[in-house]
C-alpha cells in the first residue's frame, strides 16, 4: 500500500532566510556547513516532513514573551498561529505550517541558532 505523502513548499520568506544563514556561514568561515544544510534538507529534513507533517512541536506550547512577537500573533487570520510548527535539526530551527486540505507543507522561516536577531552595530555606533 502507497503511502500518503505531504507535498513540501519552500516559501519567499524560507529561500530568503536561506541565503541569509548561507552569508551567516560564509562570513563565519564554515561556508561548507551551508553545503552539508542543503544536503540535510533534501535528504531528512523534507523527507521527514512529507510523511510525518506534525513531527515538529506545537509553536504555541512555548508561545513568544516578547510584546512586538505577541502582537504579531494576534494579526494572524484566526486559527492560523495554532497550525505553527517548529522543528529543530541540528543547529536550526524551522517554523513551518501544515495545511491538510492541500497536503502541503509551507516550510515558512528558518534560522542558525546562532544568528542574532536584532543587527546591534547599527543600532549604536562604535566608541558608546
Amino acid at each position: 500500500m502507497a503511502e500518503d505523502l505531504h507535498r513540501v513548499e519552500l516559501t519567499d520568506s524560507f529561500l530568503a532566510r536561506l541565503e541569509a544563514i548561507e552569508t551567516f556561514l560564509i562570513e563565519a568561515d564554515a561556508g561548507t556547513a551551508f553545503d552539508d544544510l542543503l544536503d540535510d534538507l533534501r535528504s531528512l529534513v523534507i523527507p521527514n516532513l512529507a510523511r510525518f507533517p506534525r513531527i515538529g512541536r506545537r509553536y504555541l506550547d512555548h508561545p513568544p514573551q516578547s510584546a512586538e512577537a505577541l502582537t504579531l500573533l494576534t494579526t494572524m487570520p484566526t486559527g492560523t498561529a495554532d497550525s505553527l510548527r517548529e522543528y529543530l535539526h541540528g543547529d536550526y530551527l524551522m517554523l513551518y505550517t501544515v495545511a491538510d486540505e492541500l497536503e502541503t507543507v509551507y516550510l515558512l522561516t528558518i534560522r542558525h541558532h546562532r544568528q542574532l536577531s536584532f543587527d546591534f552595530a547599527a543600532h549604536w555606533p562604535a566608541g558608546n
